[in-house]
């Protein structure tokens, strides 16, 4: 994705709060072996960027003055209640370093699975995204968690997934093998099943009340 940027020649809280009014976002580039850049980019154009998931977990060409840069967006910050960017940062990457990401999980064929078309069970996602390591070249906009297999009362864990080429977990999360989602069977189906049980017994004990009170 192409971002334009335009380098900021004034600083500072009033400076930021002048920019902001005229429709910019203030914001930095910085890594590598380049100094910090100060730079100022169009809100509008902004705003609907971050609305968009590959923005986030994609390498952007950002262009600053003609040139471009490859990037990765490290950070921004939101008005409390207003639709307003406050502050961007972008992080240099270079094409021979290996960059670790918040990558986000897509959740497919949950409903092709035995436990939900069979059990009536329901899957829960526990986390909907993962931190991954790998080239910039390999950096996918998704990872795809396959559901069709899932069982009740079993989760799929971080090591389950098949992870694209080059790709691999961070230290942390390989050691920690966290739960990405689950199946179970909802309490309130689990009590019916019981209650349905003794009231279908019920009516096989009628015939024999009845051919008593014949006897008599």
């Amino acid at each position: 994705m192409k971002v334009v940027a335009f380098e900021r020649s004034v600083q500072g809280t009033g400076a930021s709060r002048r920019l902001r009014n005229s429709g910019k976002t203030p914001g930095i580039v910085y890594g590598g072996k380049d100094p910090v850049a100060v730079i100022e980019l169009d809100h509008n154009a902004l705003f609907h960027a971050l609305r968009k998931e590959a923005f986030h977990s994609s390498i952007l060409d950002l262009e600053i003055g003609g040139a471009a840069q490859k990037v990765l967006l490290r950070d921004y910050q939101m008005h409390p209640f207003k639709p307003l960017v406050l502050h961007i940062d972008f992080q240099r990457v270079s094409a021979s370093e290996k960059v670790h990401m918040r990558v986000p999980l897509h959740f497919t064929n949950a409903d092709t699975s035995a436990a939900v078309k069979l059990q009536g069970a329901v899957v829960s996602h526990i986390l909907n995204d993962l931190e991954i390591s790998c080239l910039p070249a390999d950096l996918p906009e998704f990872i795809e968690v396959d559901l069709s297999k899932i069982e009740v009362g079993h989760s799929i864990h971080a090591k389950d997934l098949t992870l694209p080429k080059g790709v691999s977990l961070v230290l942390h999360v390989e050691q920690e093998n966290p739960v990405l989602a689950n199946a179970r069977i909802p309490a309130v189906k689990s009590a019916e099943t019981e209650e349905a049980a003794p009231a279908a017994a019920a009516p096989a004990a009628a015939p024999a009340s009845d051919a008593g009170k014949d006897k008599a």
